[in-house]
């Protein structure tokens, strides 16, 4: 699979932060998470899978473990197995964030 400008994937909810897979293979797993100006995905950790966040567009506000930071396009952050991690768009605008997963999630 190739796309040109992943962020062209992005898909928005008013209500909570909107998600987009791209792809999932047996070892790793693709997809964006999509923010409305104050949205946020709240703390949370993942036992046995590692997580990276790439920004893609707009301006957030990352947590990884006790570390915070701001971040915008270009920027990524990286959340070992087990580390609590959160993310907030603290823009006017929209937020894409690249998230990629390994192992991927289990299916819902």
């Amino acid at each position: 699979m190739i796309v040109k400008r992943v962020a062209d994937l992005a898909r928005f909810s008013p209500e909570k932060m909107g998600k987009v897979d791209i792809a999932r293979g047996e070892t790793l797993f693709i997809g964006l998470n999509c923010f409305e100006a104050g949205q946020e995905h709240a703390a949370h950790a993942h036992a046995g899978q590692d997580k990276l966040y790439f920004v893609l567009e707009g301006e957030a506000e990352i947590r990884v473990g006790d570390q915070i930071s701001s971040a915008s396009h270009g920027a990524a952050a990286f959340a070992p197995a087990g580390v609590v991690h959160s993310i907030r768009n603290t823009g006017s605008g929209r937020l894409i964030v690249m998230a990629v997963l390994a192992p991927p999630p289990t299916a819902k």
